[in-house]
């Protein structure tokens, strides 16, 4: 359901997403088509979103990827492990189709103008 309702959201701002049901298939799928951004439930079946954001580092393809992780998971021990993990992003849930938008297209930009330095 939340899955459903972020691509919705995403969908409606312009974007297109694709999805993935747990963090094999994330990284499965990040590998066939690299995205421009990746948004990573901490809590999935599975491989879990630090771990998924962890094997992400670890790969030259995906070292650079953005990556946003979302959660249930609002403490700071959470928050931090997500940035340590290699988040460029941590927001919590619910998160409203303003902010979500808000963010990704702020973290886009701010890639971008790392491009052109």
């Amino acid at each position: 359901m939340a899955r459903t309702l972020l691509r919705l959201m995403l969908v409606r701002a312009g974007f297109e997403v694709l999805e993935a049901a747990d963090g094999q298939e994330a990284l499965n799928k990040v590998k066939e088509q690299l995205p421009d951004i990746m948004i990573l439930d901490v809590m999935m079946p599975g491989i879990d979103g630090f771990a998924v954001c962890e094997a992400l580092r670890q790969e030259e393809a995906t070292l650079e990827l953005p990556v946003i992780m979302l959660s249930a998971k609002t403490d700071s021990v959470s928050v931090r492990r997500g940035l340590r993990a290699g988040a460029t992003k941590y927001l919590t849930k619910p998160v409203s189709q303003e902010e979500l938008t808000r963010n990704v297209l702020e973290t886009l930009e701010s890639l971008e103008n790392q491009k052109n330095l």
